[in-house]
């Protein structure tokens, strides 16, 4: 925990070389209203226990262990002498779901969303360099109570089946870094296959009237172009190295402003949705049909909850993903890229009333925060604003597709994975289980009828969620949840029978394929969660399901099927990866 390499993953694409971490104990108190707000318990007074920071206070690695709507956190920390002289900002990777930030008894900042980093300036409230400083954060997060609307995804404050553990609180790292007084606030790129490279460096300070040349550098060998800040610049990489799930080229580069330094990189690649050559509607990827496979991920941990408990746990998910042949991987809600993915807008929770006005404008604001945030990700394919209805009003569909589009015209839209389309984004999504139904004109779901239009990608969004009942040592080891395991679709009483049952309805996506226009498919689920037993990999991550050399030639079947039905015989796919290396949205070079 805290290590550079996770930390650079965290702040997204943005990194120096100076930073201070700020993990690690943390002062936490609960807190009764917000009413406590005006009256801040500066100096840690009424603090009597300690959260080990960044995990959520629900989850056992916190030291926590319990729900608050209200808290309070309180740490110090001392600026290095020979940061003197420079701006500090402080970043938090997440915070759920709102925080007001105090540095010495002044007010620095707020930020409401639980799934995005935020940063604030602290220079103007800091000490001298070498005194002692108190930083203070009071977080709200009603959860699923109080009568409030917000994007939660599966957090309830109730645990049942599928539907889990809150997480609430800061969540992701906290860090320190120095700046020079005119520093680069962020870094946006798009990049396309043809070697097209489009950069905006945004500076919170330089006016356009007097903003400064900058050099970008590029790569071995060494190539330097000049723009402006705050303004789109473009240019074009000579015999470009494209980005792709089976060669995840990465273009490094580093960005001068003035005194401030950062390093960053992109990947070339062009998605988008045309028919191939028998005429179907299919995502293309630098030219190329490919057929997207993956799993419906949830990222959680028993021991951290939405917070990997280490860097490497983290990527071993994705590795065993890797391993089976899969290439992509729909997020709900948090998200560690793949080699590419589904990108979520976290749901609403359904079993609350429809979003009011403003909490349906909140929803768009942080959809499209989502969207600013995690733009320049060459690993994120698509984005997805609703989960099977939850929240969703059946007057926004096109408004807010539009929104997505305007904000990011280099990808298709998934406007709700499941139930209740009505016509609008890039594809049409069906969710059934067990069995998948792909394409096909026989659907069983009126919310989610058969699109005869044929003018957007058909995918399966969820389907599978077999289960099986592993040893109790490898369960979740929380009665309510245990009470819940039988709620599962189908419970196999063995692995094998499992792998049985689980491949049959593998078998029937990669025939959809062949047959139907079937485009891509997600298996429900990548682990276990709580009371639910339905994962490849159990929650602890020490039973693996999958029959590997089964499920590999499964999984290749499934990439070539839609080839063979169009006569083509140049199959793109994902090869299973054995390697011990980082996967490519990982790579910190």
């Amino acid at each position: 925990m805290g290590s550079k390499l996770l930390h650079l993953q965290l702040i997204g694409l943005r990194r120096r070389q100076e930073w201070m971490n700020l993990n690690g104990p943390w002062q936490f108190r609960p807190a009764k209203n917000s009413q406590e707000l005006h009256s801040p318990p500066f100096g840690g007074c009424g603090f009597v226990s300690e959260i080990l920071v960044p995990f959520p206070m629900e989850s056992g690695l916190s030291g926590i262990m319990k729900s608050h709507i209200y808290s309070w956190y309180r740490r110090t920390f001392v600026v290095p002498e020979h940061w003197s002289g420079r701006n500090v900002l402080v970043n938090f990777g997440a915070v759920d779901y709102e925080a007001t930030v105090f540095v010495n008894g002044k007010y620095v900042g707020f930020h409401r969303g639980g799934y995005f980093r935020f940063t604030l300036d602290l220079t103007d409230a800091l000490k001298e360099p070498g005194e002692e400083n108190e930083l203070l954060v009071f977080v709200y997060d009603p959860t699923n109570s109080k009568g409030e609307v917000i994007p939660l995804g599966k957090q309830v404050l109730k645990p049942n089946h599928y539907f889990y553990t809150p997480t609430s609180g800061i969540w992701q790292t906290v860090f320190l870094e120095p700046v020079a007084k005119e520093y680069i606030l962020d870094i946006v790129t798009t990049a396309h296959a043809d070697g097209k490279l489009k950069i905006t460096v945004y500076n919170p300070i330089i006016s356009s009237s007097d903003s400064p040349l900058y050099p970008v550098t590029l790569g071995t060998p060494l190539q330097q172009h000049q723009g402006t800040a705050n303004s789109l610049v473009t240019f074009t990489l000579p015999s470009p190295q494209l980005w792709s799930p089976t060669s995840p080229n990465l273009y490094h580069f580093r960005v001068e402003l003035r005194q401030d330094t950062v390093q960053s990189h992109f990947g070339l690649r062009t998605i988008e949705k045309k028919k191939d050559r028998a005429g179907i509607v299919r995502p293309f990827l630098n030219g190329e049909f490919v057929f997207q496979l993956g799993t419906l991920d949830q990222g959680f941990w028993p021991d951290g909850l939405y917070t990997a408990p280490t860097f490497e746990a983290m990527t071993y998910d994705l590795k065993v993903l890797k391993l089976l042949g899969f290439n992509m991987s729909l997020a709900l809600p948090d998200d560690i890229p793949l080699s590419s993915m589904h990108q979520d807008m976290p749901s609403m929770n359904p079993d609350l009333p429809a979003p009011r006005p403003g909490q349906q404008a909140e929803f768009a604001r942080q959809l499209k925060l989502m969207i600013t945030k995690h733009l320049s990700f060459p690993s994120i394919v698509t984005w997805v604003i609703y989960n099977e209805g939850w929240g969703q009003l059946n007057t926004t569909d096109f408004e807010l597709t539009r929104m997505v589009k305007n904000s990011d015209p280099t990808r298709p839209v998934l406007y709700v994975t499941g139930f209740h389309d009505h016509g609008a984004g890039d594809f049409h999504d069906n969710h059934h289980y067990p069995y998948p139904q792909c394409g096909t004109p026989f659907y069983s779901l009126p919310s989610s009828p058969y699109d005869p239009s044929r003018n957007r990608i058909a995918v399966q969004g969820e389907f599978g969620g077999i289960g099986h009942i592993p040893g109790r040592h490898n369960l979740w080891n929380v009665q309510s949840q245990l009470d819940n395991l039988n709620q599962t679709y189908e419970i196999t009483s063995t692995i094998d029978i499992w792998n049985y049952r689980a491949t049959r309805f593998v078998e029937d996506l990669r025939d959809q394929a062949q047959f139907f226009n079937c485009s891509g498919g997600v298996y429900t689920q990548t682990t276990d969660v709580e009371g639910e037993t339905n994962g490849l990999l159990t929650y602890d991550r020490r039973v693996l399901r999958p029959n590997l050399e089964r499920w590999q030639k499964l999984i290749s079947e499934i990439y070539a099927a839609p080839h063979q039905a169009a006569g083509k015989h140049e199959v793109s796919q994902a090869k299973p990866d054995k390697s011990q290396l980082l996967l490519p949205a990982l790579v910190i070079k």
